[in-house]
């Protein structure tokens, strides 16, 4: 044989054999080089390919059938990479003109061509031959026997002008591996026909003109149907039945009928169409439908049932490494998504993602502080919906990257003008780096430093599934799992059910398309699915149902235009979603309930009309990295006693709450960025529970918290800022706030199939109830960072006792905590509250307060303005433009052992009917020299007393040294020598002292020594 690029096919003796059909017209080429030129016997000639264009030979060529395309690929390199080039041509004719088969991606995408025409049709060549492969029975060689079986195979003809007329009549004489031709026509069996050896029953013509109405009993090892049409006979709905054979259909259309595959029987069904029919497997441990269409199924289409464990026939090696060899894993990832993806499946891309950019320039001037909140919105729309999806488009919309420059400069700490004399420096006392000092400067734990500008940064890519099945092995193990029946590259579309998985049953979904069902898939009573980049849409109920303990993977998939849920977990289902798409759906994206559990993890949900997560009746997901976003309802609900765990979660521009939580709900919503939202970013409704931690809400058009006291939230850690109206609310009715809905995550109908499910007596014991939080008595909001708000910083309006402990309220464009309501006791413990454009801490008439040890610093009017009753022990206000705390009308007040000094008016001013007690008080004189203002009605109901008056001498005025707080408490730290402190020691300070404080607040105990001396 001649090697190298100049290879040939060499002939020998007379010449070559002239091969059939189109053969000849190669034969002819070759007679024509050598006509008349005589030879000897064994005399070798060579026909190169150089000797013709190659345009040329791929004419000639393409006219070659099957056998003689591959005997000249075997030639050498030359011949086979001509060979090879013909895949448009030659190839794509032999795989479409196939009446075995019809296009490789029918009937999903038969306008896109496969990657490999030659491919294709050599992948369906080999499995249209899995049926032969029984070896069972074998006494002689594997290579003796397949030869003596092709030799003695015969083919029978059935029709009215044949040998046979019926197919029962050919059956009796058929053998072993013989081939029947059915002839077009019609023909119909009255009784049930018994297949007891294996055969190849084939019918002539295009598919269509061979109807069967037959019932097959299968007794044989193996039989192969293709070409068919198959309806059932008049006394039975069943079309097919094997109890522990394999059977292969190809290219069959099976109308009005059933199959029925039972272990250890298998089947593989290619290239079908199912016309209100359907598939049922009754413990079997492996079957395949490839490229298959189900429609009007009065029913579902395919049922699997049981485990399929135990039972196996000796086709389950050969359908284990057929499914495996064109597995969605050993498919390189960008063919992937051009193989399994329909033209409404949105790719995950880098690219789809947007940076999100907002630059706000703050300065130290007052006047831009008290300006109205502005907040550039991120990014404009482009709204259009394509074939993709709605897809919104942002300007400028690059890079990977949230960054949110925001935040405030170091300028904001102080409130002198830059044309102030110098002087006042010296009245003005030190208290910049207070303990608290350092959530001012925290965002957020991604934030990073760049030119003075505070940054949060925050990867807006979601992991692909590659990346999710190398970091969770567990994953790993289901998407490579493969039990029951596989299921792929298939169209459901116009009936009742899709595909019902039940009783410990197993299956496997790749790249199918739902559409237009009742619901899509159903998984019950322990049984585990795995769907990989399907399509599920137009559901008259939820797309994906699981419940009774059922189990699985649901990745990559695309979920969307749902009548009801995308996913419907309940029923301690427990399954793991990675990855997917599921939008655009008629009410929400994703909804756990009835003891539902699952991980939700790295999924796109977005423009849902009711909750893109749904929680509620003991649900308990853990749901982590997730973007939700655009959604009409809130991002997450939790409601009616729902848990779950909320985390690392993009959460923005959602049209009601980001995170919405009531009536029992008890979630753990920690990390999460909620921002732009349309209202507020955290709701907390009636009854309402939860540990709110390590959040950033940012830029919502309502509240970023808005809760209500008759809740019992735990708000901590939160960085709560640049949001419209309020950074934290307490209302204590519905009806405070008219906007506000009774239930964000909607209306959503959770009856399985009109059952009347009584959810609250379902739910798990008391020892079973997982709870990830030390559950509290009284609402706490602590250790946030609340700043940038367009109105108060916290607004309290609340029925119900309320713990506010160690906040930072800074540079708010109203009040910094303002108190409108307050029947019990509002403790304002240990907070820093600055620079806010109206005033430190505003208390209304009939309003019950507590203000221990606050920093209470800058702010633009007085320091704490009182209308009600309650005490106010050991603050510092300082540094504030108004009075450093005023009591108006009739507050009733204990002001006690508190450092105060204004730059510009009076320390105290007592006004109007106010009565009270104001002892052993530290009063700093500002440059004006005024420390306390009396013009109070009732003098003898007002007690002042044994306070100390503190000026500025004139020789630490001449010497420069600006005053420093003697002593000061353990919350702020001093200015100086304490900066040096380390951020561990302070933490670790604040931490103890916060401790105490609280303890002593809850206990009420206070003797008659100063607390932050008993500290220190």
């Amino acid at each position: 044989m001649p090697s190298g690029g100049g290879g040939g096919l060499w002939l020998s003796g007379g010449g070559a054999r002239e091969p059939a059909g189109g053969g000849s017209l190669l034969s002819a080429a070759v007679r024509g080089r050598w006509r008349g030129a005589r030879r000897p016997a064994k005399q070798k000639v060579t026909m190169e390919i150089s000797g013709l264009p190659l345009e040329l030979w791929r004419l000639i060529l393409a006219y070659l059938p099957l056998p003689d395309l591959g005997r000249c690929c075997v030639v050498c390199r030359a011949w086979y990479e001509l060979i090879i080039s013909l895949d448009n041509t030659r190839w794509r004719q032999l795989c479409l003109g196939c009446s075995e088969c019809k296009h490789p991606n029918w009937p999903n995408q038969p306008d896109i061509e496969p990657h490999s025409w030659r491919e294709a049709f050599r992948q369906h060549h080999l499995t249209s031959k899995i049926w032969t492969r029984n070896a069972q029975d074998l006494e002689s060689s594997n290579c003796l026997y397949l030869f003596r079986r092709k030799k003695d195979r015969k083919t029978i003809f059935v029709g009215p002008a044949s040998e046979h007329v019926n197919l029962r009549s050919a059956l009796s004489v058929a053998n072993v591996y013989d081939k029947i031709i059915i002839s077009p026509g019609v023909y119909e069996e009255q009784n049930e026909v018994t297949l007891k050896v294996p055969v190849e029953i084939i019918g002539q013509g295009k598919l269509g003109d061979v109807a069967l109405l037959v019932s097959f009993d299968q007794h044989c090892p193996t039989a192969r149907l293709c070409n068919l049409v198959l309806m059932p006979a008049w006394f039975t709905p069943i079309v097919y039945k094997t109890m522990s054979g394999h059977v292969q259909f190809d290219n069959c259309n099976i109308e009005n009928g059933q199959l029925q595959i039972h272990a250890p029987g298998t089947c593989q069904v290619r290239f079908c169409t199912f016309s209100q029919s359907s598939i049922s497997f009754h413990n079997v441990a492996l079957s395949i439908i490839e490229n298959c269409e189900f429609n009007g199924s009065e029913s579902t289409s395919v049922t699997v049932e049981g485990s399929g464990l135990t039972e196996r026939n000796w086709a389950c090696k050969h359908l284990a490494v057929a499914a495996k060899s064109n597995s969605l894993l050993n498919v390189p990832s960008q063919a992937l998504s051009n193989a399994c993806s329909s033209e409404n499946h949105c790719q995950h891309s880098s690219s789809s993602f947007r940076t999100f950019e907002l630059n706000d320039n703050v300065t130290g001037s007052r006047h831009a502080s008290a300006s109205k909140q502005n907040i550039q919105k991120p990014c404009m729309r482009d709204g259009q919906c394509n074939g993709e999806g709605c897809i919104t488009k942002r300007s400028p919309c690059e890079g990977d990257v949230i960054t949110l420059e925001t935040d405030y400069s170091d300028s904001e700490m102080s409130t002198c003008s830059e044309n102030e004399d110098d002087e006042q420096s010296v009245y003005k006392l030190s208290y910049q780096s207070h303990g608290l000092s350092r959530l001012l400067a925290r965002t957020n734990p991604f934030r990073s430093q760049k030119k003075g500008t505070d940054l949060l940064q925050m990867d807006l890519e979601l992991k692909t599934l590659q990346k999710e099945l190398q970091k969770d092995k567990e994953a790993q193990v289901l998407a490579s799992s493969l039990h029951g029946c596989l299921i792929r590259k298939c169209l459901f579309r116009d009936g009742k059910g899709g595909v019902f998985v039940c009783s410990q049953g197993q299956a496997r979904l790749e790249c199918n398309i739902f559409r237009n069902l009742s619901y899509a898939v159903r998984c019950i009573q322990n049984a585990k699915i795995i769907m990989i980049r399907n399509e599920i849409s137009q559901c008259k109920a939820s797309g994906i149902f699981l419940r009774l303990a059922a189990g699985g993977l649901i990745a990559d998939n695309n979920i969307h235009s749902n009548s009801e849920a995308g996913i419907d977990i309940r029923k301690g289902a427990n399954p793991l979603i990675l990855c997917n798409q599921i939008h655009s759906g008629h009410r929400s994206g994703i909804v756990v309930l009835g003891n539902g559990k699952g991980i939700i993890r790295s999924n796109r949900i977005y423009g849902n009309k009711e909750a893109g997560i749904y929680i509620l009746y003991n649900g308990n997901p853990v749901v982590s990295g997730n973007h939700i976003y655009q959604g009409l309802a809130a991002g997450v609900a939790v409601n009616e006693n729902g848990r779950g765990q909320i985390l690392e979660n993009i959460i923005r521009e959602n049209h009601w709450g980001g995170a919405d939580i009531r009536r029992g709900g008890d979630p753990v919503l920690r990390k999460n960025l909620i921002c732009y939202g349309y209202s507020d970013g955290v709701v907390v409704g009636e009854r309402g529970k939860g540990l709110i931690e390590g959040n950033t809400i940012y830029g919502n058009k309502g509240c970023g918290v808005w809760v209500m006291s008759s809740s019992l939230p735990h708000i901590a850690n939160n960085q709560i800022s640049r949001n419209n109206i309020y950074g934290v609310a307490v209302f204590c009715r519905k009806d405070d706030v008219n906007d506000y809905l009774n239930n964000q995550g909607g209306d959503e109908n959770f009856n399985d199939e009109g059952e009347i499910i009584n959810w609250e007596n379902d739910f798990d014991s008391d020892e079973e109830r997982y709870t990830s939080h030390k559950p509290i008595t009284v609402a706490l909001i602590e250790f946030n960072n609340i700043n940038h708000n367009g109105a108060a910083g916290l607004y309290i309006k609340s029925s119900e006792t309320l713990n506010i402990i160690a906040n930072a309220v800074h540079a708010n464009h109203d009040n910094g905590i303002a108190v409108y309501q307050s029947s019990q006791f509002t403790h304002i413990t240990n907070n820093s509250i600055t620079c806010n454009s109206v005033g430190g801490v505003l208390v209304e008439a009939g309003c019950k307060v507590e203000l221990r040890g606050n920093g209470i610093y800058d702010n633009s009017s007085h320091g704490v303005t009182s209308k009600g009753e309650g005490t106010v022990l050991e603050n510092d206000i300082l540094g504030n433009h108004g009075y450093g705390l005023q009591l108006l009308e009739n507050a009733d007040m204990k002001v006690t052992k508190n450092r105060i000094q204004s730059l510009h008016d009076y320390g105290i001013a007592i006004l109007d009917q106010a009565k009270g007690t104001v002892q052993e008080n530290q009063i700093f004189r500002g440059k004006v020299g005024k420390t306390i203002l009396e013009k109070t009605e009732n003098p003898e109901k007002c007690t002042v007393q044994s306070n100390e008056i503190l000026a500025c001498s004139k020789n630490s005025c001449r010497s420069g040294i600006a005053w420093k707080l003697d002593n000061p408490p353990a919350r702020p730290l001093v200015d100086g020598s304490n900066r040096a402190t380390s951020m561990v020691q302070t933490r670790q300070r604040v931490a103890s002292m916060t401790t105490r404080i609280a303890a002593r607040v809850e206990g009420g105990c206070h003797d008659n020594g100063s607390i932050f001396c008993s500290i220190l």
